[in-house]
């Protein structure tokens, strides 16, 4: 943004307090005005700790989202959720989330919950001064636990039977006031390598078109992240340059973890839209100082303009535990401020 040149956000998703964690497997023993009290405590923990960190654009944490896809299902009608992991001895990794049935049409006479997140978080951090985003996943990567069925052939069905649901849900955001609307789809970018990039595009502007040009739309392009682990095909370079057409105004891409690996892309970004660069590695425990985040920016800068940079975590934080989480995103702030001062 040019008014806010080297922005610093965040993706989404923030780690739960041990006490929601423990919470939400005893939800059975709350009333449902205690749910509520939790739900705003675990959001204004998150809203806390992004303030107290430095950052321009906060979220609520998804903190009340127990899971970034079986959330969203909840409010879809039509599914019956798998009563149990295919996997469920040895690492946690991707296989041990299996897919869901499809036993009805899908559809969301509620919406899926996002627009409530967002008053939520306006409520509780609309007089902060920062910027606020909600997220939500864009119907390819939310088709991607749901198993196809004589109704729906195959995983692209299955997505444009979510897709006018994620786009009413955008237009439902839009009318609730919200700003800043990130559209993630790691899907996309983790199997971009092998399928049609021209169909994910078309995709991808059909879904936003209720939003596009009315808020700002960014998206964000990572190779998956459950606990810890990715699962696509780590290069951005299949995506490109179909990818160049998408109608949002930020993209955001996964560097940190990556060593940097294809970062003259932001530059080819920037020349179209503003591009948030991953900086932080949310797999790592490693905690990166101001340093090396400051040597990191001063690299983007080379190749991309202050007002077209924004930086953030490699993806959400809801995988790193939250003490590193907290002084991964305060470090990252003092690195863009370091440099800040350079100029």
């Amino acid at each position: 943004m040019k008014d806010q040149p080297l922005r610093t956000s965040v993706i989404g998703s923030y780690p739960f307090p041990g006490w929601l964690e423990f919470s939400a497997q005893h939800l059975d023993q709350f009333g449902s005005a205690d749910v509520a009290e939790l739900q705003d405590d675990a959001a204004m923990v998150a809203i806390q700790d992004q303030i107290s960190a430095g950052l321009d654009v906060i979220t609520d944490g998804e903190q009340t989202r127990f899971d970034f896809n079986l959330s969203f299902y909840g409010f879809i009608e039509g599914i019956a959720l798998e009563p149990a992991s295919p996997r469920r001895f040895g690492p946690p990794a991707h296989d041990q989330r299996g897919k869901h049935e499809i036993i009805g049409e899908l559809k969301a006479p509620r919406g899926l919950g996002a627009v409530e997140e967002f008053q939520r978080l306006k409520r509780l951090a609309g007089g902060s001064g920062k910027r606020l985003k909600v997220s939500v996943p864009g119907p390819y990567t939310l088709s991607g636990r749901l198993a196809p069925n004589q109704q729906y052939a195959d995983r692209y069905a299955v997505t444009e039977a979510l897709l006018p649901l994620v786009r009413q849900e955008i237009a439902d955001l839009v009318a609730a006031g919200a700003e800043e609307i990130c559209v993630d789809e790691p899907s996309m970018s983790c199997y971009g390598f092998r399928e049609d990039t021209g169909r994910f595009v078309d995709i991808f502007n059909r879904t936003v078109e209720s939003g596009y040009g009315q808020a700002r739309i960014c998206t964000h392009l990572c190779f998956g992240n459950f606990k810890g682990h990715p699962v696509g095909y780590r290069k951005y370079a299949p995506l490109f340059p179909a990818f160049f057409d998408l109608h949002c105004d930020e993209v955001h891409v996964e560097m940190a973890n990556r060593e940097y690996a294809e970062l003259e892309i932001i530059g080819e970004i920037a020349q179209r839209t503003d591009v948030a660069v991953g900086i932080i590695d949310v797999k790592s425990y490693y905690i990166e100082t101001p340093e090396n985040v400051a040597d990191a920016v001063r690299a983007c800068l080379k190749l991309a303009p202050a007002e077209r940079l924004v930086f953030a975590p490699d993806c959400g934080l809801s995988q790193t535990a939250r003490w590193a989480a907290k002084q991964k995103l305060a470090n990252m702030v003092a690195g863009v401020v370091l440099v800040k001062a350079e100029m």
